[in-house]
């Protein structure tokens, strides 16, 4: 169990976030004491971590099986120059740790699969999906259903991305069970439907924009401000600046 007290110059360090009502001592006490697991140190997965590890999330995992390229650099800003050929969890370790040292960086150096993700999640208090592939969304659904887990899942196109709160095993103010990723999106679209960002493209800033929403969604579940996006998929449209949020609801 991770002490909560805050050491002097962690006061300092996280004191405008202290002033805040919202959040206030208690609330950077218990964001030192969560764990949130972050899947992909990609192009969602840097600002995820660089914010979560800002904000002192006392554990954050990392996993990913990639390592660092040079076209990842446009948007993967976790990793520099120096650490192309360096995997991705080593190198966002490093990153993480200049940061931040109040948070301890757990790397996974693995494929999320279906044989290791109950093992992988289970002691996170919460996940953050930055993947990008369909079958990975899916996988971590369905676990962070099972094992009643909170999950901050999202993506991204070309100059478009979305992101949503998952809680299927909680009742919403309604009664009613929260929503599942399903009753968003029933079943994977066919492979080579969706056009990979390589071979699309995809706006480096973008991933900043959805990363960092997803940060602020798990900053606001640790420490109970504000309302999280369950029920709602928030999308963005960076050409056109414009925010538009589509409410779901569970359908069995």
């Amino acid at each position: 169990m991770e002490s909560s007290q805050l050491e002097p110059d962690e006061v300092a360090r996280y004191a405008r976030h202290i002033v805040l009502a919202e959040i206030g001592g208690s609330g950077q006490q218990r964001l030192k004491t969560a764990r949130v697991l972050v899947i992909g140190a990609g192009g969602l997965g840097s600002p995820v971590l660089s914010y979560l590890a800002a904000a002192g999330v006392g554990v954050l995992g990392v996993i990913d099986d990639d390592s660092v390229s040079l076209s990842n650099l446009q948007r993967q800003i976790l990793h520099d120059t120096d650490t192309v050929g360096m995997a991705k969890t080593e190198s966002a370790a490093r990153a993480l740790n200049r940061l931040n040292p109040h948070t301890r960086v757990v790397p996974h150096e693995m494929r999320l699969t279906a044989d290791n993700a109950v093992d992988i999640l289970t002691g996170y208090d919460m996940v953050v999906d930055g993947s990008d592939n369909f079958d990975t969304r899916y996988l971590l659904a369905d676990t962070c259903e099972m094992l009643k887990i909170p999950l901050i899942t999202a993506a991204v196109g070309r100059f478009d991305g979305s992101i949503t709160v998952l809680t299927p095993y909680e009742d919403g103010a309604d009664g009613q069970p929260c929503p599942r990723y399903r009753d968003l999106f029933p079943e994977a679209p066919p492979p080579g439907l969706v056009p990979s960002c390589a071979e699309a493209g995809v706006i480096g800033a973008l991933t900043g924009v959805i990363g960092t929403l997803q940060a602020m969604e798990v900053i606001k579940l640790i420490t109970g401000a504000g309302e999280p996006l369950v029920g709602r998929l928030l999308l963005y449209d960076g050409l056109a600046a414009s925010f538009r949020t589509v409410r779901y609801g569970r359908k069995n």
